[in-house]
């Protein structure tokens, strides 16, 4: 039985936020002891070149994990290509009452309706200055939930111009089911309204710290026009990337569950052929014009493949992490330099 094995076996005796904090806090000390290099296995390196960016390997850590940047160097002796950080948003926010986390072992799957709960974007950046990574790095922003919708822009203008020089990539996180009225942003002229005036931005950003990519993440809860109207705005706008996807509000595969019943973003297992089925629909609009991360439900290494195969260039892990551990990053890799 691996370390890992033993850990999440005492974690998960508690409920979802305190296992959650705990695990985080374990890890955290486990790095600063030096210990945690040693107990994680190596990671074969497999370098690839995305929106100009070179990742060491294809498999990253998801946002929402650490949401704060509390924990990039202990994330960062795990062996993943990139970590990326957030949600984070221009002010510190509570986040939605608890409980708000919930495990469903038996489908390998969480439902969390957390609710963009962060320190804040000042925070953020003091630690990732504090931080000794130096590898890719993406920051994920959003807007405080009690920004009005129509004023969403300037809650991610404010959290663009803080983290741009510290960050190697941004996502502009438009499809937490969890803030009200957020996802709204993904449709029409609302996502166009609100892309134009961030690419401005970065233009003018880049003239100081250097050219950073921005990408969009979308939700797995569209028909196939939406996703191809997202997917065209998206290109119209000279998007870098999208990350695809976020968690879902559908349910199948968890009816009658414990737990599957509770409000919130639904990921792990679940959401994996929903996700991919996205990732190919975008990529079929897309192309090779725009780079696609792929995210949701990675639980082995042919999980990482067959989005691969759907068309995304890199892949992200969060759920599958929670459940399988370190040991699930290399398999991954292993798994796409065979593919």
């Amino acid at each position: 039985m691996s370390w890992y094995s033993l850990a999440r076996q005492f974690l998960f005796m508690m409920d979802g936020e305190t296992s959650h904090d705990l695990g985080l806090k374990m890890l955290g000390r486990a790095e600063k002891l030096g210990v945690l290099g040693l107990l994680a296995k190596k990671v074969p390196d497999q370098p690839v070149t995305v929106a100009g960016i070179t990742f060491p390997n294809p498999v990253g850590l998801a946002a929402g994990l650490d949401k704060n940047g509390d924990y990039i160097d202990a994330f960062a002796r795990l062996g993943f290509g990139f970590i990326e950080i957030g949600t984070i948003t221009p002010r510190p926010q509570p986040g939605n009452p608890k409980p708000r986390l919930f495990r469903l072992p038996e489908e390998r799957a969480i439902i969390n309706r957390m609710g963009f709960n962060n320190k804040g974007v000042d925070h953020l950046v003091e630690q990732v200055k504090k931080a000794k990574f130096k590898g890719v790095l993406g920051i994920n922003i959003g807007k405080n939930f009690d920004t009005a919708v129509e004023d969403a822009t300037s809650d991610y203008l404010i959290c663009l111009e803080k983290v741009y020089q510290y960050a190697t990539y941004i996502t502009v996180n438009i499809s937490s089911p969890n803030t009200p009225g957020l996802r709204t942003l993904q449709y029409g002229d609302a996502l166009r309204d609100l892309l134009m005036p961030l690419k401005a931005r970065q233009a003018e950003l880049a003239k100081e710290h250097g050219y950073k990519p921005i990408f969009v993440k979308i939700a797995p809860d569209m028909e196939d026009a939406e996703i191809d109207t997202v997917a065209q705005t998206l290109l119209d706008c000279e998007i870098d990337g999208v990350i695809a996807t976020n968690t879902t509000l559908s349910r199948e595969g968890v009816e009658g569950s414990k737990h599957g019943a509770e409000a919130g973003g639904l990921s792990g297992a679940p959401v994996t052929d929903l996700s991919t089925m996205t990732i190919e629909r975008l990529c079929g609009v897309l192309g090779d014009r725009l780079p696609v991360i792929g995210v949701g439900g990675i639980l082995e290494g042919e999980d990482a493949v067959d989005k691969v195969r759907a068309g995304a260039s890199l892949v992200q892990v969060y759920s599958g992490f929670i459940y399988r551990g370190p040991e699930l990053i290399g398999e991954c890799v292993r798994s796409l330099s065979k593919a």
